[in-house]
């Protein structure tokens, strides 16, 4: 129940993304993590507090997962200072230092050198800790994952590569990008232990997840998990999406991780009707009073537009 709770929160807060986007509520790139839900639900059950959890620029389900609260999450959407960056990062710099989610980050692989650079910080503390670092299957071709895979690698460092391969880079399909699309099997390459998982089940990812987190944690050195997903809607909302087939999506819908796990849970008798609407009635009431708590947060002063930018000027003693 738990699982559909986390999963549904972030569905229905994506959905909402939507609607608010399209009043100009909010604004700027906003990139909706709708069909992938499994991933991040899934992966963060084998995550403790401890742990450090480094995104992309497709982060609310992530946030959302790792206990960053709606009101938070939303107020950063809507540019506010009660945001989780105090309004300045907006949907793809979400950041929550107390929840050691280190981002939210623009840049394409960006977030590959920081989770490795975590880890080894945590490493030389003797700290029992693991970073897992979310990415897609565009920044697999990008010379910092390469780079960051083989030094991992190659001094043990405990991170966990979480690969959410939705079979499109921005616009551009898997086959037209990747020689070899098996990701899996490259990563392997490395020297690292990395297999494929069903992303659209949560509990085949809960399963990959805790086996290697507890390997990680057990000094095996770095694991790589290709999470085979895929995005319902366009790489972003500015996207109008012709790059695919009509007929693809709609396939991958049939595998839609949220309604698949609660058609499971009813066939055992796990859930009813009315536990199911008023479940979704609790996650809907949530982000209502996440969207009413943003309308109603103070936006930053002008006066404050330079703190936190640039440093203050003290006198030097002569």
């Amino acid at each position: 129940m738990d699982l559909l709770r986390q999963m549904l929160l972030i569905r229905r807060f994506e959905e909402r993304c939507v609607e608010l986007y399209s009043a100009a509520a909010i604004r700027g790139f906003v990139h909706l993590y709708i069909g992938e839900e499994a991933v991040a639900v899934g992966v963060h059950q084998a995550l403790s507090e401890q742990d450090a959890v480094v995104s992309t620029y497709r982060e609310h389900g992530h946030a959302l997962a790792r206990g960053v609260p709606p009101e938070a999450v939303m107020a950063e959407m809507y540019g506010k200072t009660t945001g989780c960056s105090h309004g300045r990062g907006g949907s793809m710099h979400l950041f929550d230092a107390a929840r050691r989610f280190y981002g939210g980050n623009a840049i394409v692989a960006g977030g590959l050198p920081l989770a490795a650079g975590l880890a080894l910080a945590d490493r030389m503390r003797g700290d029992s800790r693991v970073t897992c670092c979310f990415f897609g299957d565009g920044a697999f071709a990008e010379g910092e994952f390469h780079e960051t895979a083989n030094l991992a690698a190659l001094w043990g460092l405990p991170v966990l590569f979480v690969c959410e391969n939705n079979l499109y880079a921005m616009g551009t399909a898997l086959a037209r990008e990747h020689a070899q699309t098996d990701l899996a099997m490259r990563a392997a390459s490395y020297g690292m232990a990395a297999w494929a998982v069903d992303g659209m089940d949560v509990h085949a990812v809960e399963k990959a997840a805790r086996g290697a987190v507890e390997s990680i944690r057990a000094g095996n050195g770095p694991h790589f998990l290709e999470m085979r997903t895929y995005r319902f809607r366009a790489h972003s909302m500015y996207d109008p999406d012709r790059y695919r087939p009509k007929g693809e999506v709609e396939e991958w819908r049939k595998h839609d991780p949220v309604t698949g796990l609660a058609e499971g849970m009813r066939k055992a008798g796990l859930l009813d009707p009315d536990a199911q609407e008023a479940l979704d009635h609790e996650v809907m009431e949530a982000i209502d009073r996440a969207v009413r708590a943003a309308e109603h947060a103070p936006e930053e002063p002008a006066e404050d537009l330079l703190l936190h930018v640039t440093g203050r000027h003290e006198e030097v003693p002569s």
